[in-house]
């Protein structure tokens, strides 16, 4: 079914207001276009077969002005041969002529008032197409341009988190660091524990030795 019932719509409608009631704006407009150019043909066409028609009428109405011409001669002549009668009856046909031209010339102006409307209707019609395409181009380029933003917005979020999480990284190994730093102060302060420890245990069995001695000596003397 056509958005449009009848040329008058097309030609009255408020393109802006569809499209504001629209639940795809860029769907509508295509439709809007190619309705307003299949309508466009057809009343391209009227207009060729109007044209067609006058041009047939046209040459219908130099017939007819031949043979009243012509009929018009004949009575001269029948005047002249002294036929009054003759020229009566030529008369007569030159009349009813006249008669037929008269109806084709009103044929005439009323196809070259159809011819006016439909070509006042094609001017109208191609406006207003004409301002449907420059309405979707418009709309192309303003997608094309919240597309072209949104690239641009999703680039620029994607590099503020790429650089949350170099910060990030830069901070893990800051620490990574510091923990290794401090691993290696304990190690240190390990291995001075373990010699401590073990400067005790060689003093144990350097004082066992001296006891041993201390008693060795002691019984010597006894």
């Amino acid at each position: 079914m056509g958005i449009f019932s009848r040329m008058a719509d097309i030609i009255n409608s408020n393109i802006n207001s569809l499209l504001d009631k629209a639940e795809d704006p860029q769907k509508l407009i295509r439709l809007i276009i190619q309705e307003m150019e299949e309508t466009l043909v057809e009343v391209r066409s009227s207009s060729a077969r109007v044209i067609a028609d006058k041009k047939t009428a046209n040459r219908h109405l130099e017939r007819i002005a031949q043979e009243a011409s012509e009929w018009e001669a004949k009575a001269e002549l029948a005047i002249s041969k002294g036929r009054e009668d003759l020229a009566r009856a030529a008369l007569a046909e030159k009349r009813s002529c006249e008669e037929e031209a008269a109806v084709v010339e009103k044929e005439l102006n009323a196809l070259q008032d159809h011819l006016d409307t439909l070509a006042e209707e094609i001017s109208q019609l191609q406006s207003k197409l004409n301002d449907a395409k420059a309405k979707q181009k418009a709309m192309v380029m303003k997608a094309k341009t919240v597309e072209s933003r949104m690239k641009v917005k999703m680039q620029f979020q994607k590099d503020s988190l790429n650089k949350a999480f170099d910060k990030f990284e830069h901070f893990e190994r800051k620490m990574d660091n510091l923990e290794s730093e401090l691993e290696a102060m304990d190690l240190g302060n390990n291995t001075d524990l373990a010699s401590e420890i073990n400067a005790l245990a060689e003093d144990d069995l350097i004082n066992d030795e001296l006891e041993k001695l201390k008693k060795k000596v002691a019984d010597k003397q006894q």
